[in-house]
């Protein structure tokens, strides 16, 4: 098979999306395919890139992290973007132009406007995560720049159904977000390990939550959830593994038998000392973080958000209206009260992640569609 040279804009620098870019990456530069990262110069973002085989180019915009809400696009840094991506097109040539999210598929589409196979993944739409008088405004700019995108690769049922009600019409695709499924779920010994080393009592109820905190991220929906979780469940713990604007607020309004344990350096410790893992966002693409934790083997409580239903199904956890603490509560307490439940959701949330989210799969279907266009 012939090399390819591909262009990634992305501005979110962590979180999901960043974590996608890299998987792809890592697949690319091992099939020997020249592949270029377009993104703001964040220091550990560019090493990950770098070691996963692909260049990197340097864009003049405020990185938006993980569970920062899409706002009104700055009209300079849209226009330094656009020009940025027209001359690194024309002086390169890829053969496949691939936009991550809402600011790429702005700035890059606006640049090449069609002339070059472009890709745009939304990771979430723009209209779906903005209120008030942007909601319309994203909805139409949505339906006029599907005609410049080659497809559109949607990470969910639920996703290009949006897209579908919003008037879009386009050329789609669905492909999941992945994980590796290469090591196996957590053991009972490395669940005992994972609580020893966040200083948990073996024998407690605990639910997670892992990621940014922020309103998007829909914490404040789960601290306000858990007294009704200790009053079913009194010994129950709740970790929150994260950082963010919302901390100080988080930390006020928290109860009983809540923790907070900033980033953690390997989230894999946190999944694996919990009985259950939530999600309780407000917006998602695909959660990264509830693939992760599927992968250890955990049971998932979730909002009803991007993937969510189509990964869980009707065995791997519950999926909850969004946001209603009330139900989250009860989704919650009702697995920590039954630990054979909780395991039994665990061992089918891994099979589900081996069938249709392993990362090795995505990452080749992705490709597979590079060589078609």
């Amino acid at each position: 098979m012939d090399a390819l040279s591909v262009v990634h804009v992305t501005e979110p620098v962590d979180g999901g999306v960043a974590r996608c870019v890299l998987d792809y990456v890592r697949d690319q530069a091992g099939r020997g395919w020249d592949a270029t990262v377009v993104s703001p110069p964040d220091p550990d973002f560019v090493q990950a890139v770098q070691e996963a085989g692909a260049r990197t180019v340097a864009l003049d915009v405020r990185p938006r992290t993980a569970g920062d809400r899409p706002g009104r696009p700055h009209p300079v840094e849209v226009s330094r973007g656009t020009r940025l991506i027209r001359t690194l097109v024309r002086e390169r040539s890829p053969a496949v132009v691939h936009l991550h999210s809402s600011w790429a598929g702005l700035a890059g589409r606006l640049a090449l406007r069609g002339a070059s196979p472009t890709f745009f993944q939304p990771h979430g739409w723009s209209f779906d995560a903005v209120g008030g008088r942007l909601r319309p405004v994203a909805r139409l700019w949505e339906r006029n720049a599907a005609r410049w995108a080659t497809r559109i690769l949607c990470v969910s049922e639920l996703e290009r159904a949006r897209g579908l009600a919003a008037g879009l019409d386009a050329r789609w695709e669905i492909v999941p977000n992945g994980v590796s499924v290469e090591a196996p779920a957590a053991t009972a010994g490395e669940r005992a390990a994972a609580r020893h080393s966040l200083g948990i009592d073996g024998e407690a109820p605990v639910a997670a939550c892992v990621g940014r905190l922020s309103p998007v991220k829909g914490q404040d929906l789960l601290v306000s959830a858990w007294p009704r979780v200790r009053d079913a469940v009194p010994a129950a713990v709740l970790v929150l593994a994260g950082d963010g604007p919302d901390r100080a607020a988080l930390e006020a309004e928290a109860g009983e038998g809540v923790r907070f344990l900033g980033w953690p350096d390997d989230p894999r410790a946190v999944y694996d000392a919990a009985d259950v893992v939530v999600v309780p966002s407000r917006s998602e693409g695909m959660s990264m973080t509830m693939l992760e934790a599927m992968a250890r083997g955990r049971s998932i409580v979730s909002a009803d958000v991007g993937g969510a239903r189509e990964a869980i199904d009707e065995d791997a956890g519950a999926v909850v209206d969004a946001p209603d603490p009330r139900a989250l509560a009860e989704a919650l307490a009702a697995r920590l009260a039954d630990p054979g439940l909780a395991e039994r959701e665990g061992a089918a949330a891994r099979r589900r992640v081996e069938t249709s989210y392993d990362v090795r799969r995505t990452a080749a279907r992705v490709a597979e569609l590079y060589r078609a266009v």
